[in-house]
């Protein structure tokens, strides 16, 4: 029986969209599928528990972007939101790729500080994903999923921020937890 690649939408405003996608990244390799991991946002100048743990059992989490939209000028956010997508665009057409996980690109096609339609192009990036390799599953993360990718979706989990600590107790992101 023929695989049908399934498109998995994690968003919403609450804690866990990119710890979903890692629990299905780790079902996959344990079934010795070919998995790719790409960020949008992350940058690859910080490290993040997820990464380590993922690079001990031989997988690279690819951070492709220069970090939160408040801290880089729209510039420097532009150009990585560029590259990133010629490397997802690629990888959306690579057929030995069983799993291919983007983290925060629901993030990334929300952005509205600054214009991104141009490096970033949702027309694009949804044509890219329906015409993927038939086998292909896809993971997007991040908040404010685009209706156009809850559209296309397989399946859509919204999580929701009933209590967090962030803005219940004051507490800052800790080791382990958040990074």
């Amino acid at each position: 029986m023929a695989r049908k690649g399934m498109l998995l939408v994690y968003t919403g405003d609450g804690k866990g969209k990119t710890t979903a996608s890692l629990g299905v990244t780790l079902r996959a390799l344990g079934r010795g599928m070919n998995v790719k991991y790409f960020q949008f946002i992350k940058s690859p100048d910080r490290t993040y528990g997820e990464g380590l743990a993922l690079q001990k059992l031989g997988l690279e989490m690819v951070q492709l972007g220069v970090g939160f939209t408040w801290t880089k000028t729209p510039e420097e956010h532009r150009l990585a939101l560029q590259k990133a997508w010629k490397v997802v665009k690629a990888a959306l057409q690579d057929e030995s790729i069983d799993l291919l996980v983007l983290d925060e690109l629901n993030n990334a096609l929300a952005i509205s500080r600054f214009p991104i339609d141009d490096v970033l192009p949702l027309a694009e990036v949804l044509e890219a994903i329906q015409n993927r390799p038939q086998t292909m599953h896809v993971v997007i993360t991040g908040r404010s999923a685009h209706p156009s990718i809850v559209a296309l979706a397989d399946l859509v989990s919204t999580i929701d921020a009933t209590k967090h600590y962030y803005e219940d107790q004051d507490v800052k992101a800790m080791k382990g937890l958040e990074f």
